[in-house]
């Protein structure tokens, strides 16, 4: 918990990431009636190296609880002077948009192609689901923007007259899940979705249960930080890291390849 705590504090100033990814893990205390809510930052670095830049207690996942882990991530240094990430990936969760597009106005917005698939899927009766995972399946893995929204199309159309709330759920963020396609194609598989947390939630939650939950929020918050920082060392740089310096420039991508000049 001491080691935790002071690297809680530890001074960012001159640290830059290029894309973050955000997402929440939640855990049943034995000690405390309300369920703990953990918050979660990874950034990936201007070589391609990915690491942790905060987990913090928070309150569900709200916007307050975001804004105040960002804030405090500004008052010590991070990305000041940047204008921030240039993408930020997270699920549906509007506490995490709401207090990011206050701290870093000018980062662009991706959401998790397998949180969308499963809200999706979730409001399909188990007959269908299989038929529409695969056409969302065509959406994100299609080779442009046009095919795409090509699939996107025929996915709304197939579903919309009898399942509409399916359909809403998917169209509703329709922007926002094909924001990839304006960045590097060898960077699409990392920053689709928030894998990079998720991977690593799957063994915080495997110790979690193993151990029979933590009996008080300071353990478990110290465990989480822990376990993840120990998994750090495993991650592995992002494909095509030598393209990073040219998102940061600011230079076009259309469909994943670099626009050339005229």
């Amino acid at each position: 918990q001491e080691e935790q705590a002071a690297w809680t504090k530890r001074e960012l100033a001159g640290k830059e990431y290029v894309y973050i990814w955000a997402d929440g893990i939640h855990f049943n205390m034995r000690l405390e009636e309300d369920r703990q809510c953990i918050l979660v930052l990874i950034g990936a670095t201007d070589d391609g190296k990915k690491e942790l830049i905060a987990v913090q207690d928070g309150h569900r996942e709200s916007e307050r609880s975001w804004m105040s882990m960002l804030l405090d991530l500004k008052d010590r240094g991070l990305m000041i002077d940047s204008g921030g990430p240039k993408l930020a990936i997270a699920d549906g969760a509007l506490g995490f948009w709401a207090a990011m597009r206050k701290a870093w106005p000018n980062t662009r917005e991706q959401r998790c192609w397998v949180h969308k698939t499963a809200n999706v899927l979730d409001k399909l009766p188990k007959t269908l689901q299989s038929q529409a995972k695969d056409k969302l399946h065509q959406i994100w893995m299609a080779p442009g923007r046009k095919e795409a929204n090509r699939a996107f199309d025929l996915f709304i159309k197939t579903y919309e007259t009898k399942h509409p709330k399916a359909t809403q759920c998917l169209a509703k963020d329709r922007d926002e899940l094909l924001t990839f396609y304006d960045f590097p194609a060898e960077h699409w598989i990392h920053i689709r979705t928030t894998n990079p947390i998720e991977s690593t939630f799957a063994t915080v939650r495997l110790r979690h249960k193993r151990t029979k939950g933590n009996g008080s929020r300071k353990a478990c918050l110290a465990m989480v930080y822990k376990l993840i920082e120990s998994a750090q060392k495993r991650w592995r740089r992002l494909n095509g890291h030598a393209l990073i310096p040219d998102v940061i420039a600011g230079v076009v991508f259309t469909d994943g390849e670099k626009l050339k000049a005229a």
